[in-house]
């Protein structure tokens, strides 16, 4: 796809781009006919080229099936648009003006049990059980990273813990007061992580990039924690 004309020399210089969201909307368009035709709407595409992306489909005529229509019988209409991508996988989503139904979706496959909006500061507190936290962060922080660039909303995943203590060996944040600094131990709540296991089972690149701590903090909090268990 062409991403831009430069003609600052006086020579054209044609750029193109496969990385661009617009190269796989147009990937869409060839393959869709339903989207060619305009009976399909893109209403929003968030990628990570060469690994991952997000696509929100609408159709005004409710005989249409948007996301059927664009994945295609067996899968033969996404699976060619992954082929040419080399191996991107590829999301398709209903999209919804019901923000909360729409962020419940865009966090695909995990199940969402509910959402707290704030729409003035365009964010969005989601409640999940323990076993789907890193379903909606997805590896290396992918799938809620998409779902935050599809729905334009700044995706914050809380663990919800049935009964006042946690179950099994785990251990609350608040316990490990004394061995790590309040603001950080509020800085990791703030992104999902409730307990010691949340933390560890976290991908490490995530913990500071989501929650804005140096690689140095993140390292030491895994210390304490994994001293933790190791003690036990």
């Amino acid at each position: 796809m062409v991403s831009r004309v430069d003609n600052t020399t006086g020579t054209p210089k044609i750029i193109l781009s496969r990385t661009s969201p617009v190269f796989l909307q147009r990937l869409l368009e060839a393959e869709v006919p339903e989207i060619h035709d305009g009976l399909i709407t893109v209403r929003g595409i968030a990628r990570m080229p060469g690994e991952r992306a997000k696509i929100a489909v609408e159709s005004y005529d409710e005989r249409i099936d948007p996301v059927g229509a664009c994945v295609g019988v067996k899968g033969r209409r996404v699976h060619g648009i992954v082929r040419e991508l080399r191996g991107e996988n590829i999301d398709v989503i209903n999209y919804t003006q019901n923000l909360s139904l729409f962020i419940t979706r865009a966090l695909s496959p995990a199940t969402v049990n509910s959402v707290r909006l704030h729409e003035d500061e365009h964010r969005a507190e989601v409640y999940l059980n323990p076993d789907q936290v890193s379903l909606a962060i997805g590896k290396s922080g992918l799938n809620i990273k998409l779902a935050s660039i599809l729905t334009e909303y700044t995706i914050d995943v809380f663990r919800e813990v049935a009964g006042a203590e946690v179950e099994g060996d785990d251990i609350y944040l608040d316990e490990f007061a004394g061995d790590i600094d309040a603001w950080v131990i509020d800085a990791l709540k703030g992104i999902g992580m409730e307990t010691a296991r949340d933390v560890l089972e976290a991908p490490r690149d995530m913990l500071f990039s989501r929650a804005d701590l140096e690689e140095d903090t993140v390292d030491d909090v895994l210390r304490i924690l994994r001293e933790e268990f190791e003690e036990e």
